[in-house]
């Protein structure tokens, strides 16, 4: 059924059609929406469940950590500080192979204090071992959590769905919500592979010395690009089955026959679609390639979309301080260094910070991509504001 909703209350509504038997997170902006109306859903008997007070992001994490050892299907959300406070127990549940759901409503990092959007948050777990979605709109936003939790249980990784933070969260948009039956008949109840029970003693996340730990790193690394053809598989079953498509590796539009290819993800693709758009009824060819995986990071499909194109330009929400571009690199690193040659992959880093990015902006990354290609710069900076002593 299609309706006016608030993103965070599309996320909620379908997180809570996903019957998960515990509930556990720490409000903090922008997220918080998220719990709140999770919290209602329970307290009026809406969704059996159990939803787990705690005092912080880390006991949040905590709780779901146990919960899914246990056997629940387990659902958390935090932002920001909170996914950082969280992230000792971020790499022990990925670890442990416990297959959690997580949304990051994505924020900037302090300091300074920003609680505006970008991408800093969720990239600085990038490594942790989740799997992580992104989502364009707060359509996708909803269905990459019922894929999230099939994904999760069939791979047994956890999933991070990650959404831009009151661009989306807070954002009322057309959202077609599944029926019930419909969610239960794509997932069905989760069967655990391992439970932590007295009645049959066992330990996990134990200590590994030397002579076992690589091999637990191995393990993980393979099982998430073993990952891939399920978030394949899911995101296909899911359009034949809701027929509408969403998630999956990458999308794009127009890239067929553009003599420049964007490459971006999150919510600013829809920008970038409505300048190609425009772009194109001035005889420009620009295309758009959309990453909607970004761990296990799609290089094989970057590649096909992209070994035809020789302009290349990454626009990113997110900043790896001291060395440039994270999601550039990781397109750079797609090509076999023989193909990287006379091949131009510009980087552009903008909207950190809750900037916003005009298309005045875009349209001028774009023509000075054309003229020449740019190693790494930022988008939008006010230079007025910097003085050579703080640097």
């Amino acid at each position: 059924m299609l309706k006016q909703i608030e993103g965070s209350h599309a996320v909620a509504h379908t997180v809570a059609m996903c019957r998960p038997n515990v509930i556990s997170a720490y409000p903090i902006t922008p997220q918080t929406h998220i719990v709140e109306e999770l919290a209602l859903i329970v307290e009026t008997g809406q969704l059996d469940a159990e939803f787990v007070n705690v005092e912080s992001e880390f006991s949040a994490a905590s709780v779901v950590l146990g919960a899914s050892a246990a056997g629940a299907r387990a659902y958390t959300a935090t932002t920001s500080q909170g996914l950082l406070l969280m992230s000792e127990v971020i790499y022990c549940i990925a670890g442990m192979r416990l297959p959690i759901v997580l949304t990051c409503a994505n924020r900037a990092i302090s300091a300074p204090l920003s609680i505006w959007n970008d991408q800093q948050d969720s990239m600085a777990v990038r490594d942790a071992g989740w799997i992580q979605l992104h989502a364009e709109d707060n359509q996708e936003a909803a269905d990459l959590h019922v894929q999230a939790f099939k994904i999760a249980e069939q791979t047994f990784l956890p999933v991070m769905v990650c959404m831009d933070g009151f661009i989306l969260t807070h954002a009322y948009e057309p959202v077609d919500m599944p029926e019930q039956k419909e969610i239960d008949e794509f997932l069905p109840p989760f069967k655990p592979r391992h439970i932590v029970d007295p009645r049959w003693p066992r330990g996990i996340g134990l200590y590994a010395d030397p002579r076992f730990y690589m091999e637990t790193r191995y393990i993980l690394h393979r099982a998430l690009e073993k990952s891939e053809e399920t978030i394949k598989e899911v995101s296909a079953e899911f359009a034949r089955t809701f027929g509408r498509e969403s998630g999956g590796f990458v999308k794009s539009y127009k890239l067929e026959e553009a003599d420049l290819a964007i490459v971006s993800m999150g919510s600013v693709v829809g920008t970038i679609k409505e300048l190609i758009d425009q772009l194109e009824e001035e005889g420009k060819k620009v295309g758009l390639l959309q990453i909607c995986s970004y761990r296990p990071f799609p290089r094989k499909e970057v590649y096909n979309a992209l070994k035809d194109k020789m302009n290349i330009v990454v626009l990113e929400k997110c900043l790896s301080l001291g060395r440039g571009g994270i999601l550039a690199s990781d397109v750079r690193w797609s090509f076999p260094r023989a193909e990287k040659k006379d091949r131009n992959i510009s980087s552009f880093v903008a909207g950190l910070g809750g900037r916003n990015i005009p298309m005045d902006d875009l349209r001028y990354m774009v023509e000075r991509v054309e003229r020449e290609p740019v190693e790494f710069d930022f988008l939008g900076l006010k230079k007025e504001l910097i003085a050579e002593r703080d640097l």
